[in-house]
C-alpha cells in the first residue's frame, strides 16, 4: 500500500511539474546554415519555410505585417522552421542586414521590427545617404555601414532591443560577415526573381500572399 501511495505522489509531481514548466519557445532558437543563413525554429519542425527576402522591399514589409503574428505562433511552437536568406538590393538593406542579424538570437524579432518601422527608417536614411555620401565615400566600409545605421535610426531600434554600441560597432567592423551577406545576396539573386520569394519544404512556391502561403504551412499528417 505504501508502495502505491508513493507512485501516485511521484506522478502527481510530475503531472504538476510539466504543467509548472512553461512550453519552449523556439523563436529564440537560432542558428546558422553552412552559408551564413540565418535559420530560427525547431530543427525538427515538420514545415520548413525559406524566405528570400529585401528589407527595403516595400512587398517584404507587407508580407512580415500580415504574417508576423500567425508565422512568429508556428515558430514558436516548433512546427515551423524559417530559414532566412538575405537579398540585398542596396546599402540600407545591407545596413538593416547587418543591424538584425547582430542581434543573434533576438533575429526574429528584430527583423520584424526593422521590417514594422520600414517606412520610418528608410526615407529617414535615404535622406541621410544623400546628404553625406561624399563624406561618407572616404570612410571604410563597416564604419560607413555604421553611419548609415546611425543616420537611419536603425542603431537606435537596435539599442532598445538590448544591443550596446559595442556589439553593433563589432558587427559593422566584421568583414567575414560582410562577405557572407553578400555571398547570400549573390546566391538569392542567381535563385530568384523578385521579393519576396519562398520556398516550402524545399519546393518554390507562386505567392507573396499570406493568406495563400499560410495553408501551405500545415503539418503533413
Amino acid at each position: 500500500m505504501k508502495r502505491t501511495f508513493a507512485l501516485i505522489a511521484v506522478a502527481l509531481f510530475a503531472t504538476i511539474s510539466a504543467a509548472r514548466t512553461p512550453p519552449r519557445d523556439w523563436t529564440t532558437t537560432v542558428g546558422r546554415a553552412p552559408d551564413g543563413a540565418f535559420i530560427v525554429g525547431n530543427p525538427a519542425a515538420k514545415v520548413k519555410l525559406i524566405e528570400y527576402a529585401s528589407y527595403t522591399c516595400p512587398h517584404c514589409a507587407h508580407f512580415a505585417g500580415e504574417s508576423e503574428p500567425e508565422l512568429s505562433a508556428r515558430i514558436k511552437s516548433g512546427a515551423l522552421n524559417l530559414t532566412f536568406r538575405n537579398a540585398i538590393r542596396d546599402k540600407l538593406d545591407l545596413t538593416a542586414a547587418i543591424a538584425a542579424r547582430c542581434a543573434r538570437t533576438g533575429f526574429l524579432s528584430a527583423s520584424e521590427a526593422i521590417f514594422a518601422a520600414q517606412q520610418t527608417w528608410l526615407p529617414r536614411g535615404a535622406d541621410y545617404a544623400n546628404l553625406n555620401d561624399a563624406r561618407l565615400s572616404k570612410y571604410p566600409e563597416g564604419d560607413r555601414l555604421k553611419a548609415y545605421a546611425d543616420g537611419a535610426g536603425l542603431t537606435e531600434m537596435m539599442k532598445a532591443r538590448g544591443l550596446t554600441d559595442a556589439q553593433l560597432d563589432a558587427c559593422y567592423a566584421d568583414a567575414a560577415e560582410r562577405t557572407t551577406v553578400a555571398a547570400l545576396a549573390d546566391a538569392a539573386w542567381a535563385t530568384i526573381k523578385g521579393t519576396p520569394s519562398f520556398l516550402v519544404n524545399g519546393k518554390p512556391v507562386a505567392t507573396i500572399q499570406w493568406a495563400e502561403l499560410a495553408p501551405m504551412l500545415r503539418a503533413p499528417k
